[in-house]
């Protein structure tokens, strides 16, 4: 994987932007806290609302998880092949927006890009990563399991979302991405990226069996990346190893 120019500012801009008011020693703490909340309290924080409470976790998600979400989405979607049309790309739940900007970024020109998220904070660092990529893109607030997708959708992407749904909201988020997922030449392509636990996702072989039934794909994920100067640092602070990501893909 080689990461483009356009990445490496992208990850300098997030630097200037999130340690600009909080110490590097600030954000390594914080880091610990994120990732304890989703290895160890990850149904009580979601619950809660507390992954993100507080500017420290909001900067080590951010700056941390960011950039290693982006070279891994890029990762699966070249490794899948996918061959993507003119239109919009679709992020739901897009939190920092790293999984829309990784996908529009692959064609020249690069695909519009259309966020949904319901957190204030996602929607407005969302804008900044599209911006940074030099994206056309449009920010919305709006619940994944209920978001009405553009006529000229390309490609719709759910990365690390669907696991932080309600049973209820999952199951009407999987019957919308059916019904319009579209056949022949008007059909969009359909990408779910989501941690390789299988504890933290139950439903998976649910929605696995979904997906094939309609000619789709399950797949398993270990991609060794190159991580830039700011992630190794914050790692090597809180003792975390991003050299070698994985994560379970379904597409169709």
């Amino acid at each position: 994987m080689n990461p483009t120019p356009a990445f490496f500012s992208y990850v300098e801009q997030l630097e200037q932007r999130h340690l600009a008011d909080l110490r590097f020693s600030d954000v390594t703490r914080a880091l610990r806290a994120l990732s304890s909340a989703y290895v160890e309290r990850r149904e009580s924080a979601i619950a809660d609302h507390k992954v993100l409470d507080g500017a420290g976790k909001r900067a080590a998600f951010a700056l941390y998880y960011g950039p290693l979400h982006y070279l891994l989405i890029q990762h699966i979607v070249r490794e899948l092949g996918v061959s993507l049309k003119p239109g919009v790309v679709v992020d739901l739940g897009c939190g920092t927006g790293v999984a829309g900007a990784a996908i529009a970024s692959l064609t020249t020109p690069p695909l519009d890009v259309v966020g949904f998220d319901t957190h204030p904070w996602t929607l407005a660092e969302a804008r900044f990563t599209y911006k940074a990529f030099g994206l056309r893109s449009d920010v919305r607030r709006a619940h994944a399991a209920k978001t009405r997708f553009p006529g000229n959708t390309s490609m719709i992407v759910a990365a690390f979302v669907v696991n932080e749904l309600t049973d209820k909201d999952r199951h009407s988020l999987l019957e919308n991405l059916i019904r319009h997922r579209g056949t022949g030449d008007s059909s969009r392509h359909v990408l779910i990226v989501e941690p390789i636990s299988q504890r933290i996702s139950p439903w998976w072989d649910d929605w696995a069996a979904e997906f094939m039934k309609r000619g789709g794909r399950a797949d398993t994920w270990k991609a060794r990346v190159d991580t830039p100067p700011p992630v190794k640092r914050l790692a090597k602070a809180s003792g975390l190893r991003p050299e070698m990501l994985t994560a379970r893909s379904l597409f169709i």
